[in-house]
């Protein structure tokens, strides 16, 4: 991970080795907290953050569900995320908000709330594979937990041990990730992306029930329904993975990945299939700048920031 030198924390820049927290945190010791990962792509009209008004809101929602307050508004957030990307001086990063604690008790209400956000240059989720090769999955053993054991709509700190436990099994039998049931058997979705199948010219992904609703998913299928496919939102069972014609991984750190191989089985011809890779093809237009249609998702950074002291408002 190659970070620059500037963090945003509680409304202050400070340098990546000033940006420490107490050791003694319930976020630390409980996984009580909430986190984003959001991206910034260099396009034809400068950088520009994807969706940033829709992951600000996500990162929200989260601490409300978890039954917190946090005093920042989603206007102060973004411009934040903006001035932090200027500040850095970066035209693509990955942009990582997170919602913490300070002070230590067996009690969320007893701490303080804190925003730190930081942002790095990460080019590739799953390392350095062929563009159109894909990567290798197997079914993990872990299952996603059921919708009554914790939150599943909330990108919750604490929930991501699952995910490295899957991904760290599958990684060391040799597969660059792992895809997850729920507890149904049913699938779920990947260690840190969702997943849609293709079967005959029909795209399908798992229904909202205790997946992560994540904004790139949403993105394919609006994109995939702007372009005359069919997405229907269904059951998935394991065995329709090994005979999918195509399947393919989104999310923000993975964006557009296909899945050539699932538990030693081929899928389709073992490349990029058609569908995915004009969906992939028209997602890279689009956070190029390059499709003014979806300029709507675009939230560029060097657009005229009206400069505050946040601070100075809080006081």
């Amino acid at each position: 991970m190659e970070t620059k030198n500037h963090v945003w924390m509680n409304g202050n820049f400070v340098s990546n080795e000033e940006a420490k927290i107490d050791f003694l945190t319930t976020t630390l010791h409980y996984g009580f907290g909430v986190f984003e990962g959001i991206r910034c792509y260099n396009t034809i009209h400068g950088p520009a953050v994807f969706r940033l008004n829709d992951h600000v809101k996500r990162l929200i929602q989260s601490w409300h569900a978890m039954g917190m307050t946090l005093k920042y508004s989603p206007e102060e957030i973004e411009t934040g995320i903006k001035e932090l990307i200027q500040k850095n001086q970066m035209n693509e990063c990955y942009i990582r908000p997170l919602i913490f604690l300070t002070g230590i008790a067996f009690d969320q209400y007893a701490c303080q709330s804190n925003l730190a956000i930081s942002c790095w240059v990460w080019k590739n989720f799953f390392g350095n594979i062929q563009e159109d090769e894909g990567i290798k999955v197997t079914i993990s053993s872990i299952a996603r937990p059921h919708v009554n054991a914790g939150l599943t709509k909330a990108k919750v700190t604490g929930n991501y041990y699952i995910s490295l436990m899957a991904r760290g099994l599958a990684k060391k039998q040799g597969y660059h990730d792992a895809l997850m049931l729920d507890t149904q058997g049913l699938v779920s979705e990947g260690t840190g992306d969702n997943v849609f199948i293709v079967r005959n010219g029909i795209i399908y992904t798992p229904k909202r029930n205790g997946i992560l609703e994540g904004i790139t998913r949403a993105s394919v299928i609006e994109i995939a329904k702007d372009l005359g496919y069919t997405v229907n939102e269904d059951d998935i069972t394991r065995e329709e993975l090994y005979i999918a014609d195509e399947v393919f991984a989104t999310g923000t750190a993975a964006e557009i990945e296909c899945i050539s191989e699932i538990d030693g089985r081929k899928i389709g011809t073992g490349k990029i299939g058609p569908i995915t890779k004009i969906i992939r093809t028209k997602f890279k237009e689009i956070v190029q700048g390059k499709d003014s249609k979806y300029h709507k998702w675009l939230a560029f950074v060097n657009e005229k920031i009206q400069t505050k002291n946040i601070m100075e408002v809080k006081a």
